[in-house]
């Protein structure tokens, strides 16, 4: 990336004293505080939108977070000399909210809460996330895609004949969850949140939640986009249970800490149960393996398909738990 971006920061009237690497991007020490040089992946129109809601954040003092400058033509994006689009950004340092620790798993759950409440703004249709019910059964095909690929192969290597031993029985739960969604309640849900104008952070994880002193900072809005909130929640719940062995007394607690702050409607809890039944992980594994190198397959991979086939039992606990009693 040439010099990462450092020369753009001219044309913010800025000057860096040092810089130093930050996850892929570049952080800038100046004389008026700290600021983030990032290529910039979005549209001006999104970049805009993105500025203008993380802008009421801070005035509103619900966060602090990582604000897109405006240059000095007013354009949230810049070009140096080789043709390259950055963006820059406020920023500010802080602690990870550690996922080992409970109290911080909870107030960032009872946080993401507020901010839902708090992003609501007129939506634009360009920015409105996909169906999640064509998306699932997108995967499902891919599943089928994936497993015809490899029983083809004449040679196979470990993973793929893990994969072939559990694509079946996850396969078949992927099917199962589409089959308790109900389409049309699931469209009645979406327009009411295209009304409210509801924003989804779209990569809500412990990376990004940062507890500084005093008050929560929330950064890396890059995926953000109009949806249900609900998808934010499950995103970030799932994370964390993986890495908690789909534990059900934690699961109880970060919906109660979420509902803290925004309490669920029926329909949420129906949508949010249907999320957490779509085995994901098992696809986003299988995902990987068939867009990279399969001459190759990293360790690491074939222990995350291992790892999701030995929580397959409290995975299932948990979505027969007495948390989602009442929907059935």
């Amino acid at each position: 990336m040439y010099d990462m971006g450092l020369s753009v920061l001219e044309q913010y009237e800025l000057s860096a004293e040092r810089t130093y690497k930050g996850r892929g991007a570049l952080v800038c020490v100046t004389n008026q505080g700290l600021y983030l040089i990032k290529e910039a992946r979005g549209t001006g129109k999104g970049l805009e939108i993105q500025r203008t809601f993380q802008e009421k954040l801070v005035k509103e003092e619900i966060c602090k977070t990582d604000v897109i400058l405006q240059n000095k033509e007013g354009s949230c994006v810049s070009t140096d000399a080789y043709g390259e689009t950055y963006m820059v950004k406020k920023w500010f340092e802080g602690k990870e909210c550690d996922t080992k620790s409970q109290e911080d798993i909870l107030c960032a759950s009872e946080f993401l809460g507020l901010l839902h409440n708090s992003l609501h703004i007129d939506m634009v249709k360009a920015y409105r996330k996909g169906n999640r019910i064509d998306e699932m059964q997108r995967h499902n095909q891919e599943l089928r895609k994936i497993r015809s690929f490899i029983r083809r192969k004449q040679t196979k290597n470990t993973f793929e004949y893990r994969f072939l031993e559990e694509v079946e029985w996850f396969l078949e739960a992927g099917e199962e969850a589409l089959g308790h969604m109900d389409a049309e309640e699931y469209a009645r849900l979406r327009a009411v949140h295209d009304e409210r104008g509801s924003i989804c952070h779209g990569d809500y994880n412990q990376h990004n939640v940062l507890y500084l002193k005093p008050g929560k900072g929330i950064i890396n809005f890059d995926k953000w986009n109009f949806d249900c909130p609900i998808t934010d929640l499950y995103l970030f719940m799932r994370k964390i249970l993986e890495k908690h062995n789909w534990n059900i007394a934690l699961a109880e607690q970060m919906l109660d800490a979420y509902e803290q702050e925004y309490k669920l409607t029926l329909e949420e809890w129906r949508y949010l149960w249907f999320c957490f039944a779509y085995p994901e992980k098992f696809w986003k594994i299988a995902n990987y393996y068939y867009n990279h190198n399969k001459a190759w397959i990293a360790g690491k991979n074939y222990e995350k398909l291992q790892e999701v086939v030995r929580q397959k039992t409290n995975w299932v606990k948990f979505l027969s738990s007495h948390i989602f009693d009442f929907l059935f």
